[in-house]
């Protein structure tokens, strides 16, 4: 292996961190004086979505208030999206029982994964903390290929819904 190929996955992992970083700017720069929580949740959907090329579906669900152990789908762009999981179910509800962002390589190896779209392969989910600490959504992101994300895109995603919902 030649020297350009050991160093090419540390080049793709730092224009991405920039890439996140940039669009953390503009979304900020959005949202700036905006309090309405649908409304930057939009936002961040329509933004993310726009911003990397294998974002096949970026997305929010929502705690249900009347059912506090449920998510329910919010702002997305995509295809048709799940409407309901339940706390624990898939990678949505994993991440909304453990607090903890999921990085899923491979949807079909992943117990009780939910198969809103056939045609996603991967996916990552962050969840999505008010500026209490409780949880009041997750962010959900599929791609089509395997293995889309890394550690690079959990840190970005979670630094962007942090410095957006946790005001």
């Amino acid at each position: 292996m030649g020297m350009a190929e050991a160093f090419a996955p540390d080049l793709l992992s730092a224009h991405k961190a920039a890439r996140y970083a940039e669009v953390a700017e503009q979304i900020a720069a959005v949202l700036e004086g905006e309090t309405d929580r649908v409304a930057r949740m939009a936002t961040v959907a329509a933004m993310l979505g726009q911003a990397f090329d294998h974002f096949f579906w970026t997305g929010f669900y929502v705690v249900d208030p009347e059912q506090p152990d449920e998510l329910v789908v919010g702002p997305y762009q995509g295809t048709l999206g799940c409407l309901r999981i339940a706390f624990g179910r898939g990678v949505c509800g994993a991440a909304a029982v453990s607090r903890r962002t999921q990085v899923v390589e491979d949807v079909h190896a992943f117990p009780g994964h939910i198969a809103c779209d056939s045609r996603s392969l991967s996916e990552i989910v962050v969840p999505v903390l008010d500026g209490f600490g409780r949880l009041i959504a997750v962010f959900d992101v599929d791609a089509v290929e395997l293995a889309a994300f890394d550690q690079v895109d959990a840190r970005g995603l979670e630094r962007i819904l942090t410095d957006t919902f946790a005001v």
